[in-house]
């Protein structure tokens, strides 16, 4: 049994990445065995197919009589690779991306990526100049969706792989595109490794106890991060936007290093962490006046400033709504397009009930206090600027009667309550 595999023997199901090359046929074949012999979850096999090269179009049918011979189901995704500087990161995107999508619960994604591909990982990020947490090379296992990501072979060499695959009359598929050394990963695995090979013959195993020292080292950057993070991590004054947020000051207390680090390990589930060169965006925006209302655009979000405090972004909460919207059964929640729901609290409002966004100039009329700007009442509640042009504002017969979430008075007659829309946050 392979030892990483056992604390997962209760699983709903284990799904096999079956590309048809060496290393997934020789894992499909050792589960397939060892599942005759022991109790194992069901097996499940799942082929991407990219599209991208004719030869490619044989490999499920090749993939398909090799399951049918294991008694192994077999599911064929086809994907649409998007055009892009680098077309392995994009076909590894649409890959992860089916395999995500195709995980239930609990369930595991077994992958195999062998000791010599770690080593090559490895080289490759170190030329990317790559920090410690990349050069911890590819984790044994992760999160992935629903469920969890398992890479069972590890510490197994390519040389290992074949021998079995040849003792057991295995065939498998050789990927012409594998010999393409326009590809950076091509060039190292032909051109660069075995000349490393022939003066260091077991590099691989260097490589592979140089990853696990590294990810030692990052998991000490982690306990580092953690406690630096969690000064900052005060509830805001605003809990129902649902969104990541930081206190500032406490990561000002830190050195350039320590912030770096308490960031990266922040944004590390909310983004695709910056590389070097975009780390002056940090500084940019932790330096600007207070006044000010600086920007950190990130890969899928953007960190902005508000007052003392870090808001996290995602892209899809950048697109502002727009129109009215007539509530017909104010009675009921109220589903607003690309914002979330409402609905009221309080004496159901008589008249034409209407859902609307900031115009400029609206006034509110305020128990005690009389009519009141809305700009000057909101900028009393302080509430971030990046949410004053997504707050649904309640109108009644062309009146404003409320602004949502926020209870401006002593005893309001009508409570407006917003739902921001969880599916833009990308909460994880």
């Amino acid at each position: 049994m392979f030892p990483l595999l056992t604390s997962w023997r209760n699983s709903p199901r284990w799904h096999i990445a079956l590309s048809g090359g060496l290393d997934s046929t020789v894992l499909l074949h050792q589960l397939a065995t060892l599942a005759r012999t022991q109790s194992l979850p069901p097996l499940h096999a799942i082929h991407v197919h990219h599209g991208l090269q004719a030869a490619a179009d044989a490999w499920p049918q090749h993939c398909q009589r090799l399951c049918d011979a294991l008694g192994v189901p077999l599911t064929v995704v086809q994907v649409q690779v998007a055009p892009g500087a680098s077309l392995e990161a994009a076909a590894r995107d649409a890959r992860y991306a089916a395999f995500e999508q195709a995980l239930g619960p609990g369930e595991v994604l077994l992958t195999g990526q062998h000791r010599d591909d770690q080593a090559e990982t490895l080289l490759f990020r170190l030329l990317r100049g790559t920090g410690v947490r990349g050069l911890t090379g590819m984790a044994a296992q992760r999160p992935l969706g629903q469920g969890v990501l398992l890479r069972p072979l590890l510490n197994t060499g390519r040389d290992a792989l074949e021998t079995y695959a040849k003792a057991n009359a295995l065939e498998w598929v050789e990927d012409p595109s594998n010999a393409d050394i326009r590809f950076s990963r091509n060039y190292l695995r032909n051109e660069v490794l075995p000349v490393i090979a022939r003066r260091w013959p077991r590099f691989a195993q260097t490589f592979a106890r140089t990853a696990r020292h590294l990810a030692e080292a990052q998991a000490l950057l982690v306990e580092v991060a953690e406690q630096d993070l969690c000064p900052a991590l005060v509830d805001s004054s605003f809990p129902w936007l649902g969104l990541p947020s930081l206190e500032l000051s406490p990561l000002l207390s830190l050195s350039d290093g320590r912030q770096r680090n308490a960031l990266q390990h922040w944004l590390s589930s909310l983004a695709k962490l910056p590389d070097t060169q975009h780390w002056a965006g940090w500084y940019n925006l932790r330096d600007a006046a207070p006044s000010a209302t600086p920007v950190w655009a990130l890969a899928g979000g953007q960190l902005v400033r508000s007052g003392s405090r870090l808001w996290w972004l995602p892209d899809d909460w950048s697109t502002l709504p727009e129109g009215v919207i007539d509530w017909a059964r104010p009675d009921e929640s109220l589903s607003l397009p690309g914002n979330g729901q409402v609905n009221l609290c309080g004496l159901t409002p008589q008249g034409r009930v209407q859902i609307r966004y900031r115009q400029g100039g609206e006034v509110l009329k305020v128990e005690g206090r009389g009519h009141r700007d809305l700009k000057r009442l909101l900028n009393e509640s302080a509430l971030p600027a990046f949410v004053r042009g997504r707050l649904p504002l309640l109108f009644v017969d062309g009146q404003l009667q409320a602004v949502a979430n926020l209870p401006l008075g002593d005893e309001p007659t009508v409570i407006l309550q917003w739902l921001p829309p969880t599916n833009a946050q990308r909460l994880r």
